[in-house]
């Protein structure tokens, strides 16, 4: 069920992360670099999801200002979002283990802090200004965080299974 308040969002969003954050802690560097038969790794999957929120944040800055908001992301439609999320792994293909961990934690900080500053009417009342729909918000802030740390969870797991058998 999604949140529906912004103390709801922040404590979903916080809880989220710790197991992820504990999930992640876990892993063994070479493993987090193996790719699957998609050709896709832990680390992918982790700068994807630190990638993701700060998509979410510049989707909101890009609203308020009155800007054109483009979903996914300028040049492509969300129809097109298996060839970003590739093009988005080739972009972070330096990217090492820390870094990505890093950065999904800067991240994660920066939804918090936005959460944090947002009354429950910035995140609730209404669709989110830009989105072109009816997400609230708090819907799409939920989106970028807490639903795809759950993901990120999911498929870390799963792939952990492969990996240690």
């Amino acid at each position: 069920m999604p949140a529906t308040t912004k103390d709801e969002l922040f404590e979903v969003t916080k809880r989220e992360f710790l197991k992820l954050e504990k999930l992640l802690a876990s892993i063994h560097p070479d493993e987090a670099l193996i790719k699957d038969a998609d050709d896709i790794s832990i680390k992918d999957i982790v700068a994807h999801r630190a990638h993701w929120i700060d998509l979410f944040l510049g989707w909101y800055e890009d609203g308020q200002a009155g800007k054109d908001v483009f979903f996914p992301a300028k040049g492509y439609k969300w129809n097109e979002l298996k060839q970003y999320n590739a093009d988005l792994r080739a972009k972070q293909i330096r990217v090492s283990w820390t870094q990505a961990c890093s950065a999904l934690k800067t991240s994660h900080d920066r939804l918090l802090a936005f959460i944090s500053r947002s009354p429950d009417s910035v995140l609730y009342d209404g669709p989110m200004k830009g989105a072109k729909n009816d997400w609230t918000t708090g819907r799409w802030a939920e989106a970028a965080g807490p639903s795809h740390y759950r993901s990120a969870g999911k498929y870390i797991r799963a792939r952990l299974k492969v990996l240690r058998e």
